[in-house]
């Protein structure tokens, strides 16, 4: 199927690795022009030689960090002034650390609300401008499977993710007119570095992870990206305001 990508430019947020690199590959394959960014120049460094065997000459990257208001604005304006347009935007940053609720102090909530949500705020505000001006948009929120259903010992993820729901979807009535599109991904249990190494200190490792999973395995980020691209593709272009769980079948609510 022809996503109908080609040339369309991109931004993806801590895309060095994992799910964001899983994202920023698939658009690439599908002929999208892709601006990554993420804060260790090193990975990002190794992340870009990745993307550039498959889109040579149409990747870029950027070290910031999502929290960093000025440098996420300079980043979308840098990238729109240099290709003429920006057409997709995809939010994503590392996860709050685990914790009980009671276990966190306001700083670590704090701290959470600036990371989870506020980076994901900063990055669409930026980009909006040159979204509207283009007529054509596809903003992806990566979430978690917190936003569906909250996850035992992830307070602050239980807590701050849901925020982004009430951005999205306030969201999709004000850009729906200029041709945008607004979605949220909600991975639940997916193979990255970060959760292959958690794996290897408990029992049952991976496996042992997908135990409460009804399809019986971790997702991989591949099947995200594939996902993500779709969203951003033409074919999409009715999709607007959904919250779509990528889980296995691991959330077991009715909405």
């Amino acid at each position: 199927m022809d996503l109908k990508l080609q040339d369309r430019v991109a931004l993806v947020a801590a895309a060095t690795s994992g799910i964001g690199l899983g994202i920023a590959r698939a658009l690439a394959a599908e002929g999208a022009i892709v601006s990554v960014a993420g804060r260790s120049p090193e990975r990002l460094a190794r992340a870009v030689a990745e993307l550039e065997e498959i889109a040579p000459g149409r990747v870029s990257g950027v070290a910031l960090d999502v929290r960093d208001e000025d440098a996420v604005r300079q980043w979308a304006d840098g990238v729109a002034a240099e290709h003429g347009r920006l057409d997709i935007v995809v939010t994503n940053a590392g996860g709050p650390p685990p914790g009980q609720a009671t276990e966190h102090s306001v700083a670590g909530y704090r701290d959470a609300v600036e990371l989870t949500l506020l980076s994901a705020v900063s990055l669409v505000s930026a980009a909006v401008p040159h979204l509207r001006k283009g007529g054509y948009g596809r903003i992806l929120f990566v979430t978690s499977q917190s936003v569906k259903q909250p996850i035992p010992g992830m307070a602050l993820s239980n807590t701050v993710r849901p925020g982004l729901l009430g951005y999205a979807k306030s969201l999709v009535h004000e850009l729906s007119t200029d041709g945008i599109t607004v979605n949220v991904l909600a991975p639940g249990m997916t193979r990255t570095p970060e959760l292959e190494s958690w794996a290897e200190t408990l029992d049952g490792g991976l496996a042992g992870l997908a135990g409460d999973i009804p399809l019986g395995r971790v997702g991989e980020v591949d099947e995200l990206g594939s996902l993500a691209a779709f969203l951003a593709g033409a074919q999409a272009g009715f999709v607007t305001g959904a919250v779509i769980p990528v889980d296995g079948g691991a959330a077991q609510g009715l909405s």
